[in-house]
């Protein structure tokens, strides 16, 4: 749609977070409560796509770009049913 191609950029914010998941599942390892800890671990990288996306749709909408919006509502919709899981 931009006639440009699409390129990546390493975030720190979301390495941080995976990073944080890691963490996190390592030390629930022998607890019950190991689901519940990858469980939030999941969501907190699913609630920093949310964002992003929330963000790029609205700015998709200010510039007029009826079709970015539209595929950008759905991969919202996804992230979020995810996010609920």
């Amino acid at each position: 749609m931009l006639d440009k191609p699409a390129r990546g950029k390493t975030c720190e914010a979301v390495q941080g977070l995976v990073q944080e998941s890691k963490d996190l599942m390592q030390d629930f390892t022998d607890f019950e409560a190991f689901d519940a800890a990858v469980i939030a671990a999941q969501q907190s990288v699913e609630h920093d796509e949310i964002s992003r996306y929330g963000t790029l749709r609205t700015w998709a909408a200010h510039l007029g770009m009826k079709k970015a919006v539209k595929l950008l509502v759905q991969t919202l919709q996804e992230e979020k049913k995810t996010y609920e899981v």
